[in-house]
């Protein structure tokens, strides 16, 4: 090379240290490391750009730059349109394809990595650079491993409790009189029974639009209750009555309609549909029995077992509610008229507590010097204490734990497809406090309804003000003087 084509050359090598550096100075050699790396860190793809294969660069940065569109996207539609963020986060094969997109990523980003490392000539560093660099680069490749992994990790969970809680569900259908509304189920079933009963029975009815919820606890013993059409109301025109069979009877009780059609008659025959559609023949005359008693259309259900609900408030780090008496811990004994000083296991104390599941547990079942409607009380307590810890950040932080004891114990004949639509309303709610009625008397916090002596005139009374709860009237503006 000629000595001009030398002089023409310097400049360009000077003004591109990165890529031409001057191998012989230390310093410079160790501030281009500190710069790819970074660059590497900041954005991949950019070092082989600079200083490295430029055809491999721009790869890496075209799946950079394709990555973060995708976050952005991703983000706006979150702000922008809820439910179509809902609809394809929760689509089995889109967190199927995303998972796939995120270790294709991770490789690519590896393979930079490394590159790097090669670009920068740690020989040619200072002596603790080149141990430093090395270090940070692999520290790098372990932090964003990590961080994929933690990623898709939440990816899998998601996918695999979608198809497992939604595997099989009903069709999805309009909300009816602007209204969405789901039985609440909580199961009964403690050892030695012949069947799982209902503990729990209530329905949320959630307004369409403004996501606004109303739930309504009818009492597990509340007899004489009205079907709607349907075969239940086929055999009972006049309300459920109980039978009783020294081989297989039930009582009148609206928590005894699983025992009725599930042992002791022919579900399949009654709902044959049932399980196609991701229910219960119990579940479903239940369903028909709170239509029939409220005057509403319920589509859907979701069921709990009360034997798993302790691992959902763990999972959600507790619950807080203010406790208004002391109540023990345990049972058993207790109905046989033993104090309860000779076999609590412990005492839920009054004021405001902290409780974990087991506690929770024990504060919603309790019976000792309660009646059934206190625990209805409770339970609403509880119902409403567990969805004020469904925050987006507590359920990130916990994801897994909830996700876990969700599979276990929830049970829904919710569509996956109306996920997204429930997912966009959970989100309106949370900004509304929950309207909360109970059929039980007045003096107990009810509406003045006896359970145990239900007439026709009282489910003419319980559809009335349920419909003036659910669309108030509108006030009549005051004219003008």
């Amino acid at each position: 090379m000629t000595g001009a084509q030398q002089s023409a050359r310097r400049p360009v090598i000077e003004n591109r240290p990165l890529r031409y550096p001057n191998t012989a100075s230390r310093p410079m050699m160790t501030r281009r490391a500190w710069w790819l790396l970074v660059f590497n860190f900041l954005i991949p793809g950019s070092a082989q750009v600079l200083a490295g294969n430029r055809r491999l660069g721009r790869f890496g940065l075209g799946a950079t730059l394709f990555g973060w569109i995708l976050v952005a996207l991703s983000i706006v539609t979150l702000l922008l349109w809820q439910q179509v963020f809902f609809a394809i986060a929760t689509n089995w094969f889109v967190l199927l394809g995303v998972q796939a997109l995120l270790f294709a990523y991770l490789v690519l980003w590896i393979v930079l990595t490394i590159d790097t490392l090669r670009l920068v000539r740690l020989v040619r560093t200072g002596s603790i650079t080149r141990f430093a660099v090395a270090l940070v680069g692999v520290g790098a490749i372990v932090l964003a491993g990590s961080g994929v992994v933690w990623a898709s990790d939440r990816l899998g969970g998601v996918r695999d409790s979608f198809g497992e809680i939604f595997a099989e569900s009903g069709p999805s259908v309009p909300p009816s009189d602007g209204y969405y509304n789901i039985l609440l189920l909580g199961a009964d079933s403690g050892e030695g029974r012949d069947s799982m009963r209902y503990d729990s029975i209530s329905v949320a009815s959630i307004n369409a639009d403004t996501g606004a919820v109303t739930i309504t606890g009818i009492p597990r013993d509340m007899v004489n209750v009205p079907f709607a059409p349907g075969p239940m109301q086929d055999l009972y025109p006049n309300g459920h009555s109980g039978h009783a069979d020294p081989v297989c009877g039930w009582g009148s009780g609206i928590n005894q309609l699983r025992t009725e059609v599930e042992v002791c008659r022919d579900g399949t025959a009654l709902y044959p549909d049932a399980v196609a559609n991701g229910s219960e023949p119990g579940i479903e005359a239940t369903k028909d029995a709170a239509e029939g008693l409220l005057g509403i259309e319920i589509p859907y259900y979701v069921f709990i077992d009360m034997h798993g609900f302790a691992a959902l408030i763990d999972a959600l780090g507790g619950v807080d509610i203010e406790v208004t008496e002391r109540l023990p811990k345990g049972g058993g004994p207790a109905y046989d008229g033993q104090p309860a000083e000779e076999w609590a296991i412990g005492w839920i104390e009054p004021g405001m507590q902290h409780m974990d599941g087991d506690t929770a547990q024990w504060y919603a079942r309790s019976r000792y010097t309660t009646s059934d409607w206190d625990r209805m009380l409770r339970q609403r307590q509880l119902q409403e204490a567990i969805l004020a810890q469904f925050t987006p950040m507590n359920v990130l932080n916990r994801f897994n734990e909830v996700l876990n004891a969700g599979t276990a114990i929830v049970q829904t004949d919710i569509p996956q497809s109306m996920v997204p639509y429930f997912a966009e309303l959970a989100l309106k709610s949370k900004e509304q406090p929950v309207t909360t009625i109970e059929l039980t008397p007045s003096g107990v916090g009810g509406i003045g309804i006896i359970p145990e002596e239900l007439s026709a005139d009282d489910v003419a009374f319980i559809q009335d003000y349920l419909q003036q709860a659910l669309h108030p009237p509108t006030p009549t503006p005051t004219p003008a003087a």
